[in-house]
């Protein structure tokens, strides 16, 4: 580990004067965000193609899909960046505004798609739980607009602090990118931090652990619908809820866990760089999982929509036989 001999502690406050060696994400960084970029982008891009290709048989949930797609698709275009930033150890060239912009994209798509995700197991818990209610039924793809405009305004609220406190400075004799805030804005940053998780991440989870605790019990009642239908809109639920359960455990939960608790430790007077540096690791080596969702949102959409999953395929088999044709020509 280096020191900062520039900047000066005060007395009692955490300290302001240690540079971590972290050498680690240029190892693990530049490669996790490529595949994710690589991967994501065209993902992404493919389903937005699609739902707006089929917008006249739109369902609610496909809205909220669309906007999940959206929020992946522009937190995928500012990768390049960062992939060039910690490729060439941590330097931050491309300006002070950048650096906010990025890091603001990253929170927005973070929370953004906690909500849309939310937002598409309610509605797979209505459908299952109360199929047959009328109260959730009027407005139809109009009121998951109105919902989605709405959970944009509050992510856009929630995450544009982040834009402020992030900012550029100086470390090592290089431009670096702080992802949080500088180090002598932390006690400033830790209230906010902690709110974002709480009504970002743990409000959310919470709801989608109780709809899919009242969704499970309804699929284990014998006394539902029968018939190959409603067979298969239990089934359908049923992987929905799996692997959205597992897209939050594997890519929100162990983010969220190591954030705050560095945040609350770089905001503690009296911890030692060495202590510092371990904990920075951890909420750092966790950032690969957060991103990975840009991923994984894409196959959760392929996993549960047949009638999309079909799609590809069939575009595949009409352009393999249009070329077959032209050849035997």
């Amino acid at each position: 580990m280096e020191w900062d001999n520039g900047t000066v502690q005060a007395p009692g406050l955490p300290p302001t004067t240690c540079v971590y060696s972290e050498d680690f994400k240029r190892l693990l960084l530049p490669p996790v965000y490529s595949v994710v970029l690589v991967t994501g982008l065209p993902l992404n891009f493919c389903i937005i193609v699609q739902i707006c290709a089929s917008r006249r048989a739109l369902t609610r949930t496909a809205v909220y899909t669309l906007n999940l797609a959206l929020a992946d698709l522009l937190y995928a275009c500012s990768l390049p960046l960062l992939i060039y930033n910690y490729a060439q150890g941590d330097h931050w060239p491309f300006g002070d505004l950048a650096c906010r912009l990025v890091r603001f994209l990253f929170y927005a798509n973070l929370h953004g798609s906690i909500l849309f995700l939310t937002c598409i197991s309610f509605q797979r818990y209505l459908g299952i739980c109360h199929p047959l209610a009328l109260w959730h039924k009027r407005g139809g793809r109009r009121a998951a607009w109105m919902v989605c405009g709405a959970v944009w305004l509050i992510v856009t609220a929630q995450c544009l602090p982040t834009a402020v406190f992030a900012a550029t400075g100086i470390q090592r004799n290089r431009t670096v990118c702080y992802d949080l805030s500088p180090p002598t804005l932390a006690i400033r940053y830790l209230p906010y931090g902690m709110a974002l998780t709480v009504i970002g991440f743990l409000l959310p989870f919470t709801a989608l652990l109780a709809c899919y605790c009242r969704l499970a019990r309804r699929l284990c009642r014998q006394d539902g619908p029968a018939g190959p239908v409603a067979q298969e809109r239990r089934g359908k639920a049923a992987r929905m809820a799996v692997v959205v359960a597992a897209v939050f455990v594997i890519s929100f939960l162990p983010f969220h866990v190591t954030k705050t608790a560095y945040l609350a430790v770089r905001s503690t007077p009296g911890v030692t760089c060495p202590v510092l540096e371990a904990f920075a690791a951890a909420y750092k080596g966790t950032r690969p999982f957060a991103s990975a969702n840009s991923v994984l949102d894409p196959i959760l959409f392929y996993f549960t929509q047949q009638k999309y999953r079909r799609r590809p395929h069939e575009l595949i088999q009409k352009l393999t036989a249009k070329w077959q044709r032209k050849k035997g020509g």
